[in-house]
């Protein structure tokens, strides 16, 4: 029996029409044109407005110095124990008593046999522990805690100076029982203010600081003991021989070319809050950088025992319009003797008498109102806008007799004012500036004035261009 064909038939998937919605259209429209002022937002410089006030900067005034003084450290001439008789901060004259040498410690042995008692103190004594501990705590820094040991010693060399007031009673009788000089006595070889530390920096020279003497990680102290060991040279002690000391501190070339041209600089200690005034010098040294020497005349025993000190300049802050950074511009203008410009145009303000050529070829003169930028005394010279003018074109004075060349160019520093609803240059005189603010002279004749208005970032316009202010 055949079989049945049976006819495969192709199904084709049915399509919709497409069924354009008015509504849906207006949403990619919408979306479309979102998405581009988005993209335009974006890519374009935003023309951001300040207005200008009063106020004032405070330079930074605080730095950390280096203690330079005339120093001269002194040797031991003899091995043995030492022993201070001259306390830390005294001032000592010529063969002055300073310290003695024992050989053999035996005096040691006899000041220990000794009882002295419990109140053996004077109210004088105990005052002067008052006052240093009293000092120190005042002082005191967490952030250099090193100065905790300095005080530790300080403390050494009073006992030793209250307690070394027996010694001489000693001496001879040591000797006397010993049959020989085994305790010596070394005198000053100077008028001087005695310390009892070294530190390497006592031969240093203001010419010679540079910036590593200021790593303190690497800076070392070395205080002397008293009834310590020493051999013949060691470092025994040293004197401060003149009253005249000085603190070098790193600056910034500007500030420290300022400070300098003072002459003198009222200096705060930070460390006392004792207040002098400091002679200072400006110093560029090996290392390249700058550095200020600041130089005083008294107090340098109330800093025997400091290397470093913090010290506050106290300076005027400087008051004025107080504008960004960011808006501060320089623009090139064409210089104008005064004899070539008009004063009082037909609309109050200034204009130039410039030669033309008329439709005939023939030489003329032109009267163009200009508007004048800034005025400079000393060379009696007008600031024009270059856009007004060209280079080469000739000027007559208002009366026809002399003529111009004009060429000769000069830059201004300035801002744009947007207060007419276009970037118009303005002229400033910048009094004092940081990283984020500048400080400028007020009251200028073609400068800025309270609560105008420029712009904020000066590179995202151009000369003239028109701002659309909201």
């Amino acid at each position: 029996m055949a079989q049945k064909r049976v006819k495969s038939r192709k199904i084709k998937k049915y399509r919709k029409p497409l069924n354009l919605n008015i509504g849906m259209m207006i949403f990619v429209v919408i979306f479309i044109y979102v998405v581009i002022c988005v993209i335009m937002y974006f890519q374009t410089s935003h023309i951001v407005r300040y207005e200008v006030k009063e106020g004032s900067l405070a330079a930074d005034t605080v730095y950390r110095g280096i203690v330079l003084r005339d120093e001269t450290v002194v040797y031991a001439d003899t091995a043995g124990y030492v022993n201070y008789y001259a306390w830390e901060g005294a001032r000592v004259a010529l063969n002055d008593l300073v310290y003695i040498v024992d050989e053999t410690g035996s005096l040691n042995e006899e000041l220990e046999s000794r009882y002295l008692g419990e109140n053996s103190l004077s109210d004088q004594e105990l005052a002067e522990f008052r006052n240093e501990i009293s000092s120190f705590i005042h002082s005191f820094e967490a952030a250099h805690y090193e100065g905790t040991y300095d005080f530790k010693y300080s403390l050494k060399n009073t006992v030793s100076k209250l307690a070394n007031a027996n010694i001489l009673q000693s001496i001879d009788d040591l000797n006397a029982a010993s049959g020989a000089n085994i305790i010596n006595r070394s005198n000053a070889p100077a008028t001087g203010i005695v310390a009892y530390w070294t530190d390497g920096y006592e031969g240093l020279s203001a010419a010679d600081v540079t910036e590593e003497y200021f790593d303190e990680t690497k800076y070392e102290k070395n205080w002397m003991a008293n009834n310590s060991l020493v051999e013949a040279g060691d470092a025994v002690y040293k004197l401060s021989t003149n009253e005249n000391w000085s603190i070098v501190i790193p600056v910034d070339p500007v500030r420290g070319a300022e400070l300098q041209e003072e002459g003198y600089v009222k200096v705060r200690f930070l460390k006392n809050q004792y207040e002098s005034w400091g002679q200072t010098k400006l110093l560029t040294n090996g290392d390249g950088n700058t550095y200020l020497q600041l130089s005083f005349t008294n107090s340098m025993i109330t800093f025997l025992s400091d290397r470093f000190l913090d010290v506050e300049l106290i300076v005027e802050d400087e008051t004025g319009l107080k504008i960004p950074v960011s808006s501060i511009v320089q623009k090139e203008f064409f210089l104008i003797p005064e004899k070539f410009i008009i004063p009082g145009g037909n609309n109050g303000g200034d204009s130039i008498r410039r030669q033309c050529f008329l439709e005939d070829g023939t030489i003329s003169t032109e009267t163009v109102e200009v508007e004048v930028y800034y005025f400079d005394s000393e060379s009696r010279e007008y600031y024009l806008d270059s856009s007004i003018l060209n280079s080469g074109e000739n000027l007559y004075d208002s009366e026809g007799q002399e003529t111009f060349t004009v060429s000769k160019r000069a830059t201004l520093v300035g801002v744009y004012n947007m207060n007419k609803g276009y970037a118009d240059f303005k002229q400033i005189t910048v009094l004092y500036e940081n990283e984020e603010y500048a400080i400028v002279k007020p009251n200028t004749k073609y400068g800025l004035s309270v609560y105008d208005y420029i712009v904020l970032d000066a590179g995202t316009v151009r000369d003239d261009q028109f701002i659309n202010q909201k």
